[in-house]
């Protein structure tokens, strides 16, 4: 099978394994809370993720509020019995967010007392949902995240600025609940898989006060990893893990999965984590994931059989609608042919364009999950592939 078509298949069973509703579900299947229910989805993954409740709990459901990024909503879960669904901006905040901030708040405040809330949190959360402090403006805001993103900030230091101008960020929500029991449920997609900084540490623990809230994280990277692991050894491949999540510069990061698997002896290495760029004021089109692959391409010498996926498993790379990319040793030339200048589209961070030009470029559309990003490299052996065309990305 085509080398290409295996990395697919294998990010296709990563993605399948940290699903937000077959997660969402498999947890509640064993673990229902009683009574009635109101639902509150954020997040990129929320739609599915409500979903997930929905198939479990069915009419103990009294309401939903699903908040998500734009185009990231089931287009048949709003006709859902009191259902919900507010599509908001992401990865810079705007106005729609704050109306999803003051609709949470209302809904909260309003919720009667015998009402469990479920909270279902994945990444995305801090663009799409905010209530400001009195002192504090959309515009400070908007610039606090375009600041971050562009010089790379970590999601730590990105969650305590943000925490500075919000009345939701750093627990927020769970003081909005005044000691109300609820249980929250996490995708996560941040280091560690801390509660406390998933999607701005909504509900995060509240100094000062009995936690009330039952926290669990039902999917992560891990999960996603060992899932792609098992799919390539389905098809007799040996594969590695690294013990440990990337992060660093996307640049440092393609240098070390390059260096690792010119050292390994195994047909392959799966790496989860996340990356960060560092954008000069004037940059193109593309994310970290992209700029990544690009970089590992530029660094393949002639002749090595090294593939590289690089993508996010919620479908998007930064502002773009591209999940990633899959490159090997002929994508500088293939970019090249096709008219793109690729040393500009790098130092530029247009990455997305060169490898649109090279054809390598990833789609899935929203995914219904948010565990941050995989890298997959794979050893391709030249001699099954004499004369078979390469086929380009789905």
């Amino acid at each position: 099978m085509n080398a290409r078509r295996i990395l697919l298949e294998m990010f296709d069973a990563a993605l399948r394994a940290v699903d937000g509703r077959a997660s969402v579900a498999k947890f509640l299947d064993g673990a229902r809370p009683a009574g009635r229910i109101q639902v509150f989805a954020i997040g990129k993954a929320a739609s599915a993720m409500a979903l997930g409740a929905h198939d479990i709990l069915g009419a103990a459901i009294e309401a939903t509020l699903v908040i998500t990024k734009d185009g990231h909503a089931d287009p048949g879960l709003e006709r859902r019995r009191g259902v919900t669904v507010i599509e908001s901006a992401h990865p810079v905040p705007d106005e729609r967010s704050l109306v999803a901030g003051l609709t949470l708040q209302n809904r909260l405040r309003e919720m009667q007392d015998e009402v469990t809330p479920l909270f279902l949190v994945s990444g995305g959360s801090s663009s799409v949902v905010e209530l400001l402090r009195d002192d504090a403006t959309l515009e400070q805001l908007r610039a606090l995240n375009e600041r971050g993103l562009a010089a790379g900030w970590d999601i730590a230091t990105l969650n305590a600025q943000r925490a500075r101008l919000s009345q939701l960020k750093a627990g927020g929500v769970a003081r909005l609940l005044a000691g109300r029991r609820a249980l929250a449920l996490f995708v996560s997609d941040v280091p560690g898989d801390d509660p406390d900084v998933i999607g701005s540490g909504l509900l995060g623990r509240d100094c000062g006060r009995a936690d009330a809230v039952e926290r669990h994280v039902v999917a992560n990277v891990e999960v996603a990893v060992r899932a792609a692991l098992e799919s390539a050894h389905a098809r007799g491949l040996t594969m590695q893990a690294s013990d440990e999540r990337f992060a660093g510069e996307a640049d440092d990061v393609s240098l070390r999965m390059l260096a690792a698997a010119r050292a390994c002896e195994c047909d392959g290495l799966v790496w989860g984590g996340e990356s960060t760029v560092t954008l000069p004021p004037r940059h193109g089109r593309g994310g970290r994931n992209t700029h990544l692959a690009l970089s590992f391409a530029r660094h393949l010498h002639a002749g090595e059989p090294w593939l590289l996926l690089a993508a996010g498993t919620d479908g998007t790379d930064g502002p773009t609608s591209d999940a990633g990319a899959i490159v090997d040793v002929g994508t500088i030339e293939r970019a090249t042919i096709a008219g793109c200048d690729v040393e500009r589209a790098w130092h530029e961070f247009d990455s997305g364009i060169a490898l649109e030009a090279a054809e390598d470029l990833v789609h899935t559309g929203p995914t219904g999950t948010n565990v941050g990003d995989i890298l997959i490299a794979i050893k391709q052996s030249a001699n099954p592939l004499r004369g078979q065309a390469m086929p380009r990305m789905l």
